[in-house]
């Protein structure tokens, strides 16, 4: 089975939608591939339209600027892992195993051959670890927020409350824990990767032990007492 899953962006995200198209779609899947490799800081409209034997023009006929293509592309990511959320937790029944399978969700890559979009999985995935923070990290975070542009994130993120609330539903909260699971996961990832003597995982750089951190800081909090 695989996924469509396209954005609708509304006109502060996008200035044309890039799937209208296939120079748009092409910015997007080659923006993703050389952000990767460059790092949002270095990448560069520019470096991106001699990559594709373009002009940074046209990009900019799509994107406002490069803050504005990262968002679209973490939020392509993020409708996606709610997709996978849903999808997974379809025919399960414990809401214990629903938390469990979606802190799996949250520290593994996207599958391969689930949807037709021909991203970078890999790629996009390490971008969501090393750049998503710097969507809202920034001065401009309540104006970029009133456009709402964050809601696919907020979206994930409020699934995965009801979720803790079904298991407990006088657990405090949900939302709190939730944007920190989900923030968590990749940190400990990127640490772990990056600078691991932040974390207990680095010998043999197992996402397995992540697995294990996470339900157990989960469950410590939201068990009844």
């Amino acid at each position: 089975m695989q996924f469509m899953i396209r954005i609708h962006p509304n006109d502060k995200l996008v200035l044309r939608d890039p799937e209208d198209t296939q120079l748009g779609r092409n910015i997007v899947r080659q923006g993703l591939i050389l952000m990767h490799k460059l790092g949002f800081e270095h990448f560069t409209f520019k470096k991106l339209a001699d990559e594709m034997h373009t002009t940074e023009a046209s990009i900019y006929r799509y994107f406002e600027n490069k803050h504005r293509l990262l968002l679209y592309i973490l939020n392509w990511y993020w409708n996606f892992l709610e997709y996978l959320v849903v999808f997974s937790l379809h025919n399960l029944h414990s809401s214990e195993e629903k938390i469990q399978t979606v802190i799996n969700l949250l520290v593994r890559q996207l599958p391969e051959g689930m949807d037709s979009s021909g991203l970078d999985k890999k790629a996009l995935y390490e971008i969501v670890i090393a750049e998503s923070s710097k969507t809202y990290l920034t001065r401009e975070v309540s104006q970029i927020n009133q456009g709402q542009l964050f809601k696919p994130y907020k979206d994930l993120c409020a699934r995965i409350a009801d979720l803790f609330i079904e298991y407990n539903p006088d657990f405090k909260y949900p939302h709190s824990l939730a944007s920190t699971l989900i923030e968590m996961a990749h940190l400990q990832y990127y640490f772990m990767q990056n600078l691991p003597r932040l974390t207990d995982f680095t010998a043999d750089k197992d996402e397995d032990q992540i697995v294990e951190f996470l339900n157990n800081l989960v469950f410590s909090s939201i068990r009844k007492s």
